[in-house]
């Protein structure tokens, strides 16, 4: 599978100077480090906001799931109802939103206003990914588009790997609030560096209109992408929302070593990142094909050997490296399903992520509370993997005989 799902749209602005590129690329990627910081920091400091605002830790968790709603929900309404704004604009606006919901969450007086605030800060986050993945991929040379945005991406896994750890060490020393306090500091420091550093892309309409980019929902290969990441990429989740238990329980580690085991995995997703963005410039189905296969194989051999600590951390690396193959693949290849509307298709990608996220983690729940051990959640995660692979081979095919009659936008079929 060495195709892309379709070809860019024809008229392309000219792409910058490498230099000025990745000043381009670190300002947007300082707001992905927020965002990424902000997304995971909670899950770290429930018992601390429990506590703080009298509720129960399982209340407490209901914080996560409200921000994963807003960035369902938000993605697609907040691309559609900005469809006409300037995108170099647009993203100081989202980012700007990122960091007054954050700044709301660190003011919460009751937990009611937190819920609400956290649902508020998640509102941006799809839109945001994904019009920095448009400009970030219209700005680039051809060739090189999937890396730019694979170094977009990196500011969120970097943020696994560094922010979230540091933020949760702050919050645990001097009160929880202060995590959201940093992620403000941070929003409004992208914010300044897109003013003054991202251009406005020039060539094919890059904004649209409400209707346009409605346009993106019509094209199968649209669906077929998000069905790619709401399944395929919630094998992922099945193991990492519960690396807490499996850790402890199966590795036969301590609790101190939870969050090596977390840091351990936020580097096998920033190394998958890096190697994504050169695997999917040279072919899109193949890094996502291959991110599938590598997650099939990782996943099943953890489930069979994870009772050794260090096999077990090892593939636990294997398997965020091989997960990331899908981040900036899945990104371009919506982005190319449909060039008349992209910035929709691009930010339902993270709609689709978020779904596999809540997928991953109910399903996982499921088999731990059916008795079937702690292992059960990564064979959870091979089968949503295989079921995953399966999409992108339906997809492949559709696309194969569109190619051959011809067609020059095989998605819109």
């Amino acid at each position: 599978m060495t195709s892309s799902p379709a070809s860019p749209s024809a008229a392309q602005p000219a792409p910058l100077d490498p230099s000025r590129l990745r000043l381009v690329i670190l300002a947007m990627g300082l707001g992905a480090f927020a965002i990424g910081t902000t997304e995971f920091a909670s899950m770290g400091l429930l018992p601390q906001i429990a506590r703080s605002l009298s509720v129960s830790v399982p209340q407490a968790g209901m914080l996560i799931t409200l921000y994963a709603l807003g960035v369902v929900i938000g993605a697609p309404t907040v691309t559609i109802a900005a469809a006409r704004m300037p995108r170099a604009r647009l993203l100081m606006l989202l980012i700007a939103l990122i960091g007054v919901g954050n700044l709301a969450s660190a003011l919460a007086p009751t937990f009611g206003v937190l819920a609400l605030a956290r649902f508020v800060a998640g509102l941006p986050h799809g839109a945001f990914f994904g019009v920095a993945a448009l400009v970030a991929a219209r700005l680039s040379p051809p060739g090189r588009r999937a890396r730019s945005v694979s170094r977009v991406m990196l500011g969120l896994t970097i943020a696994t790997m560094l922010g979230v750890p540091a933020s949760t060490a702050l919050g645990q020393s001097v009160g929880w609030r202060a995590a959201y306090v940093i992620v403000v500091v941070i929003a409004a420091a992208s914010m300044v560096a897109i003013w003054r550093l991202v251009p406005e892309p020039g060539g094919s309409a890059v904004a649209g209109s409400m209707l346009g980019e409605l346009r993106a929902l019509r094209r199968a290969q649209v669906w077929f992408g998000l069905g790619i990441g709401a399944i395929g990429f919630g094998g992922m989740f099945a193991v990492y929302s519960y690396i807490g238990e499996i850790v402890p329980g199966v590795l036969g580690l301590s609790e101190r070593a939870v969050p090596i085991a977390l840091f351990v995995f936020g580097v096998g997703m920033t190394v998958g990142t890096i190697i994504a963005g050169r695997l999917t410039d040279h072919s899109i189905y193949g890094a996502i094909t291959l991110g599938l296969i590598g997650m099939i194989l990782s996943l099943t051999v953890f489930a069979l050997v994870a009772h050794t600590a260090i096999a077990g951390m090892t593939l636990l690396f294997a398997i965020a490296v091989t997960s990331q193959f899908m981040g900036p693949s899945l990104q371009l290849f919506l982005l190319d399903a449909s060039p008349d509307a992209p910035s929709l298709a691009a930010s339902l990608q993270h709609s689709a992520l978020n779904i596999g996220n809540s997928a991953g983690a109910a399903l996982g729940a499921a088999v731990l509370a059916a008795g079937w051990g702690l292992l059960a959640p990564a064979w959870t995660g091979v089968v949503l993997a295989v079921a995953g692979l399966g999409i992108v081979g339906a997809s492949y095919l559709v696309h194969r005989r569109q190619a051959a009659q011809g067609t020059t936008a095989p998605q819109s079929a």
